[in-house]
């Protein structure tokens, strides 16, 4: 696969990626961190990051409502739910790694 091509395929697939965690808004960033140690705000934190290093001014609320699909508070709003005993529980094993 040409350089061109890969980027276009991982371009795809990262966009496929936001568009999976847009549909399954259930799934809150404390569960991905909890399996996989990241969640949207990481992505979006890495995004900004990436855009930043190619001469990109992006802030970090802009890149949020990229990743979200809407403004951050938005989401938030619509979609977050207090984090549970079960999940705070899982959260602080993980951080004592």
């Amino acid at each position: 696969m040409d350089e061109q091509t890969r980027q276009a395929v991982e371009a795809a697939t990262f966009r496929r990626l936001l568009e999976h965690l847009r549909t399954h808004t259930e799934v809150q960033n404390i569960d991905l961190m909890i399996l996989a140690d990241f969640c949207r705000n990481c992505l979006s934190k890495w995004y900004t990051a990436e855009a930043t290093d190619r001469g990109h001014e992006m802030d970090y609320e802009s890149a949020r409502e990229l990743v979200y699909g809407m403004p951050y508070a938005e989401w938030k709003q619509r979609h977050q739910t207090p984090a549970t005993p079960e999940q705070l529980a899982a959260m602080d094993a993980k951080k004592s790694r």
